[in-house]
């Protein structure tokens, strides 16, 4: 994820050819560190980006439209004053810096036509956006304040001069020679590898773009500068001077790199050498970077949605736990109402042994074959029968307290087992909406407080499942559905499915609800093993082996009234063990 000095040379090129003498027509900031400008030009409008996160520091063109504030943050408010209706006079790049530096044709508060600079600095942890007047290069403010206290090179804050972050002092591999090219390369540590070499001697390269180009050189990433010679050296700067002729042409394009499933996991300035199971998408610079980071946000945006379900969901899952173990011991407790029971009845026979002051009666067990003695404590101030009373008032008091809590402990046990239910479909969630419907089944059974509706507007109804349960067809040609969440499992198992369909889960697991679609037909064996593996793939238990998985009729399987989504209870089931597949059929695409 090289978001170098090359790649922004790239943008900004790219930027200055369509958004040169664009006008500013308004500026949001969705997040704390994320500036969105609208540009317009005559018969078009974009929106370019400008972000000073430690980690997703950048500035292209985009096409996502978010969510803003209802309240623009201070800083957003100080750009509309100064920007909103000014033109763009350029972009520019110090070097192969990554910093932006966006001139603005602006009016000060008399009228006056002045300059001004909305400079964006990538500098991971020391990103900045900071908005300068020119020529007088005075900080109006920026993003990211801060002092010497923080920084001892400058100071962000508003009327200090603005001084660029410290120079690299590095070759600009733009213009350089063989020559010179070979005697930078050779001034770096000799036991440092070739890239490295590369990217502490020239600007504008990162690591992973450097030993993409000892690759492209037909030359192993690793190897070492000490290892060089004349061969390695020509065909490392062939390749450099290819690229770098193409960039200087404006002719280079960005490779954006895909996975298997066509799921951006990277990007590179220029195009990279081969990979299995990746493949390479050429295009230009904003549009690269605007692809790249768009999964990159959502997929952190599902990753933190998740963990914040997750948060809740192993809360209650802890309160269950401690609940249920108060709730055995109560049980365990009452195991002694019988040992009570015995004392009353022992008391009761012997009353006539027992006098008002004794603190305990040793007595013969005839419940014992040996009629073994006996002792029983006594309450000194009651009489005998006053004292087995008492023992029969905690007998009876046990055994009620018994009865209650293995129910208790049974309804506890049964949330436990759906709250782990939950976890695996969280687990499954690929997307946004798969996530929704988690959060609407947690907010349903209350374990998430429902927003409450606005004066004078009705309560939502409980929406229906928007996305589709996982589709795949088996070896033999049957159509297999699998349930991503406990909400769609009800619908795919009570509604979708037929009597003489084929419901498959896992023995005691939870997991995901699987309908092997029979149409009549009689299923083969393979089919009901390639279902199966599904089923335990899409469990708590897909890092397991030899996992039990149950099959019935769809008609042998019932849901109790007023159990929780996705618990039902089944007959006339057979098991079978398998392996987790998640490559166990051919998934159909939606």
């Amino acid at each position: 994820m090289p978001f170098d000095g090359l790649f922004l040379y790239g943008i900004c090129h790219e930027l200055n050819e369509k958004l040169r003498q664009g006008r500013i027509e308004k500026i949001y900031q969705p997040a704390r560190e994320e500036i969105i400008l609208i540009i317009s030009r005559p018969g078009e409008k974009h929106r370019l980006l400008l972000n000073a996160n430690a980690r997703q520091a950048r500035a292209h063109l985009t096409g996502e439209t978010g969510p803003n504030p209802t309240a623009p943050p201070m800083f957003c408010m100080l750009l509309r004053k100064h920007l909103e209706g000014s033109k763009i006079i350029e972009f520019q790049q110090p070097g192969l810096d990554r910093i932006l530096d966006i001139r603005v044709d602006s009016r000060d508060e008399l009228g006056r036509r002045v300059v001004k600079s909305l400079i964006c600095e990538i500098m991971g942890r020391h990103s900045n956006i900071i908005l300068v007047s020119r020529p007088e290069n005075i900080i109006l403010d920026g993003i990211r304040r801060y002092s010497h206290a923080v920084s001892r090179h400058r100071e962000v804050l508003p009327g200090q001069p603005y001084i660029p972050p410290p120079g690299s002092n590095k070759t600009n591999p733009l213009f350089i020679s063989e020559e010179d090219f070979r005697e930078i390369i050779l001034s770096g540590d000799l036991d440092a590898s070739l890239a490295v070499a590369m990217q502490k001697t020239l600007d504008g390269l990162s690591i992973p773009t450097c030993r993409e180009l000892v690759k492209l050189s037909g030359l192993e990433p690793d190897l070492l500068l000490n290892h060089c010679g004349e061969h390695e050296l020509r065909a490392l700067w062939q390749t450099l001077q290819a690229i770098t002729a193409s960039a200087r042409e404006h002719n280079l394009q960005a490779a954006l790199i895909c996975n298997a499933k066509g799921q951006p996991v990277d990007f590179f300035p220029a195009a990279i050498a081969p990979e299995e199971n990746h493949q390479q998408i050429k295009g230009g610079f904003n549009e690269t970077a605007d692809k790249f980071y768009k999964q990159k946000t959502a997929l952190e945006n599902l990753q933190r949605q998740k963990g914040a379900l997750l948060d809740i969901i192993n809360k209650e899952i802890k309160r269950l736990q401690k609940k249920l173990a108060l709730q055995r011991k109560s049980i365990q407790d009452a195991g002694k109402a019988d040992r009570y029971r015995l004392y009353g009845e022992l008391l009761i026979a012997n009353l006539y042994r027992i006098k008002r002051g004794m603190r305990e009666v040793e007595l013969e067990n005839y419940h014992d074959p040996e009629v073994a003695l006996i002792t029983i404590p006594l309450i000194p101030e009651l009489t005998g029968a006053e004292n087995a009373q008492v023992y029969f008032k905690k007998y009876s008091k046990a055994r009620n307290t018994g009865k209650a809590a293995g129910e208790m402990a049974r309804l506890s046990e049964e949330e436990l087992e759906y709250l782990e239910g939950v976890k695996a479909s969280l687990d499954m969630a690929g997307d946004m909406q798969d996530l929704a419907e988690i959060k609407r089944e947690l907010t349903g059974q209350g374990y998430i407080k429902e927003t409450a509706p606005r004066p004078g507007k009705k309560q939502a109804r409980d929406p229906k499942p928007h996305t589709k349960p996982l589709q795949y067809i088996s070896s033999d040609g049957f159509t297999v559905l699998v349930g991503k969440n406990n909400r769609q499992n009800d619908t795919l198992t009570l509604k979708t499915a037929d009597d003489d369909d084929i419901w498959l889960h896992t023995c005691k697991i939870p997991g995901s609800h699987v309908i092997i679609r029979t149409g009549g037909r009689e299923v083969p064996e393979k089919t009901l093993l390639e279902a199966a593996a599904l089923a335990a793939y899409f469990s708590r238990a897909r890092e397991s082996a030899n996992v039990p998985v149950d099959y019935t009729r769809r008609k042998y399987v019932k849901k109790p009234g007023g159990a929780k989504p996705g618990y039902v209870i089944y007959e006339k089931q057979k098991t079978v063990y398998v392996n987790p597949r998640p490559d166990a059929m051919k998934p159909v695409n939606e």
